[in-house]
């Protein structure tokens, strides 16, 4: 089964495909054109303009995908297109040409859930593919703790009652004036700050529940740049200390992250952790996911760097799974752009 993925939720406009071969998925290409140059310059993504060029570099996308494959259009067995969440104009770029390419080829089209592709990522590449495990997804727009038995499957445990933590990374970095996209900005400059100058608060970290609240962080930083600064102005602090302030931001939402996954594993007994989105890249967050497994017995499972931001390897791999269970979508399947997983309502 040879299985072609597209992207286009938000800012990545994605290909890739992926083909079974003596029973595993191998991941044949993935390619990506970012938007982040462009959207940079406007401290965030503008919806028009994004989907105005997906629908400029799709079509190069998906040959150059096709290309790196080895293959050709005619020998795709399964279309798969993101329906959903996102930002509707720019899912419908993506979604219509795979309905496109299914009807012209008179192959079945899938339509994927993002948060499923994301949940199900750090499995792409793993030997011995999906196994039941305990999932974290962590992005700009999702957080998200789910008990994962299979291929649609899914129990959801715990997720953000406001700001998802990679949003919570975003608003800090505006406040500081730091580049967007925020969340990598304040990672790279937290690897050379001291994360205990500055006592952030870790929300709803003794709480019986497994949500999560990063909204009150955000404003613990903006009280500090207020006490720190004339008129909080980030242009008037040193470097240290404002490497010191991601540093502090990075443990705190990190701290909340890991204790509540952990505590999610023991209740549902699972040995497999897998954490997934844009926020997985992050390295604390791999650094010390790997040591509190280890010390605990359990297994830690991530995706590369390459497939943790928005990308279509993770499309056409739920689209794969999905498949093979006969779940094909209907073409007059719509996009929906705040379509949830299990019931968790998300941001788009």
């Amino acid at each position: 089964m040879l299985v072609l993925g597209i992207e286009s939720s938000c800012d990545e406009t994605a290909a890739a495909l992926i083909e079974e071969q003596g029973g595993q998925p191998v991941l044949l290409s993935s390619v990506i054109s970012t938007q982040i140059p462009l959207h940079r310059l406007y401290g965030g993504v503008i919806p028009e303009l994004a989907s105005r060029n997906h629908s400029t570099n799709l079509p190069g996308v998906l040959q150059e995908a096709l290309e790196k494959a080895r293959r050709t259009v005619q020998q795709v067995d399964v279309f798969a297109a993101t329906a959903g969440p996102g930002l509707v104009a720019a899912l419908l770029v993506g979604n219509t040409a795979a309905k496109a390419l299914a009807a012209a080829a008179g192959k079945p089209y899938v339509a994927v859930n993002h948060l499923e592709g994301h949940l199900l990522s750090p499995f792409v590449q793993h030997p011995g593919g999906l196994v039941p495990h305990l999932g974290l997804v962590v992005s700009g727009g999702h957080t998200l703790l789910v008990h994962v038995r299979g291929c649609g499957q899914y129990e959801l445990l715990g997720r953000s009652r406001d700001d998802a933590a990679g949003e919570a990374f975003d608003k800090v970095a505006k406040m500081l004036d730091l580049p967007y996209p925020g969340g990598p900005e304040i990672d790279r400059r937290a690897e050379n700050g001291d994360p205990t100058r500055f006592d952030f608060p870790r929300p709803m970290l003794h709480e019986e529940h497994l949500d999560f609240s990063f909204s009150g962080l955000k404003t613990a930083v903006l009280y500090t740049l207020q006490k720190l600064a004339p008129g909080g102005d980030p242009h008037r602090l040193e470097e240290q200390t404002l490497c010191d302030i991601c540093a502090g931001v990075r443990t705190a939402v990190l701290d909340v992250l890991l204790h509540k996954t952990l505590r999610a594993a023991a209740i549902t007994g699972q040995r497999v952790v897998a954490v997934s989105g844009g926020v997985s890249c992050n390295a604390d967050l791999r650094r010390r996911l790997a040591k509190a497994c280890a010390e605990r017995g359990l297994t830690a499972v991530l995706p590369p760097p390459a497939i943790t931001t928005d990308n279509a390897a993770m499309i056409a791999y739920a689209g794969m799974l999905r498949a093979k269970a006969g779940a094909y979508s209907p073409l007059e399947t719509p996009v929906d752009p705040n379509l949830t997983l299990c019931g968790a309502r998300t941001r788009s």
